[in-house]
């Protein structure tokens, strides 16, 4: 797994590609687990316990109530998709989907015991947000590595397509590839402004003193309360117009002004600026779109076939196994012993 590095909050924007609206996982024991039986897919149960706590984790991540059998169906779409990864050798660690848990409690900016207790107000187990981690986890990995070839998008079609919208289909070589290594003086919650204050003096004798990428991992690796974190290269195309000024105007192998935020004093080292040949905004817009629509289309057709492969019992009355493959789009055949 490749963990998430932790930017100052201007330069996080610019470096954390997809930071956006992260979902929101309560994790908590439960103190009185009912475990009856509700359906059994390819052999595995899924309990009305199991049910109960997705239906609270989804109404966490959209604040919209679920219905039963949407939730049932869900549970069932994942069951399917880790099975499916095994078959293929996509199978992650238990330690991998506990740094996946830590790298969603960084996006929201606070530690994995604060997320933790945090959501445990909602009842949910720990368990419960991770099955759903590792199902999307594995799902991804396994459609873009079996289907690599179908998801690929043409340049050509990318600028037929911006043309089409009125837009410009050229890509511009007025942009760099900068090569980023955030660092941070950290200051511990709760201190005074006074604590803040001598940190930011230290930052500003740091900017004088580094001149290099790795004096500034001397530095940084040496120093109490202080931490360097990996490289991370990112072009024009992915830094907003303010915080490329800020990168243009940093002489290769300093420090970024320092800025305040919940970790302390954060920086981002310039480690290398070079010319490179980019999309343009509308170009890349274009072409994430095209993939991402060639991914779901992929990804349906693909979950719908080995849906229809399952065996899916329903052991509660009133189960409709109509309802229980909606989500899929097939009616698949449910097996009853």
């Amino acid at each position: 797994m490749i963990k998430t590095a932790t930017f100052s909050h201007r330069v996080r924007v610019l470096l954390a590609g997809c930071v956006a609206g992260c979902i929101v996982a309560a994790i908590a024991p439960s103190h009185a687990v009912a475990q009856t039986v509700a359906v059994m897919v390819n052999g595995e149960p899924i309990t009305d316990f199991d049910i109960e706590q997705r239906t609270k984790l989804d109404f966490l991540s959209t604040h919209k109530q679920s219905t039963r059998q949407d939730v049932i169906n869900e549970l069932i779409d994942e069951i399917v998709k880790i099975k499916e990864a095994k078959k293929f050798g996509v199978d992650p660690s238990a330690s991998d989907i506990d740094d996946a848990y830590g790298q969603m409690a960084q996006r929201m900016r606070i530690t994995t015991d604060q997320l933790t207790a945090s959501l445990a107000k909602g009842g949910i187990r720990p368990d419960t947000f991770k099955q759903k981690i590792r199902a999307d986890l594995v799902w991804g990995s396994l459609v873009r590595g079996r289907y690599k070839e179908r998801l690929q998008v043409g340049e050509k079609d990318v600028a037929a397509a911006v043309k089409a919208e009125g837009g410009s289909d050229q890509q511009t070589s007025d942009a760099f590839e900068y090569r980023l290594q955030p660092v941070v003086l950290i200051v511990p919650k709760g201190s005074p402004q006074s604590a803040i204050d001598l940190r930011q003096k230290d930052a500003q004798t740091l900017r004088a003193r580094i001149e290099t990428c790795d004096q500034a991992n001397q530095y940084f690796k040496s120093m109490p309360n202080a931490a360097i974190r990996e490289m991370v290269i990112k072009t024009s195309a992915d830094i907003p117009a303010n915080l490329r000024k800020v990168l243009d105007d940093t002489p290769i192998g300093h420090l970024t002004p320092p800025e305040v935020t919940k970790e302390g004093i954060e920086m981002v080292a310039l480690c290398g600026r070079k010319p490179t040949t980019i999309d343009t905004p509308q170009r890349k817009a274009m072409r994430d779109k095209m993939y991402e629509k060639k991914y779901e289309a992929t990804s349906n057709a693909y979950l719908a076939e080995i849906r229809k492969a399952a065996m899916i019992e329903y052991r509660q009355a009133g189960a409709e196994e109509s309802n229980a493959q909606a989500s899929s789009g097939k009616k698949s055949k449910a097996r009853r012993n």
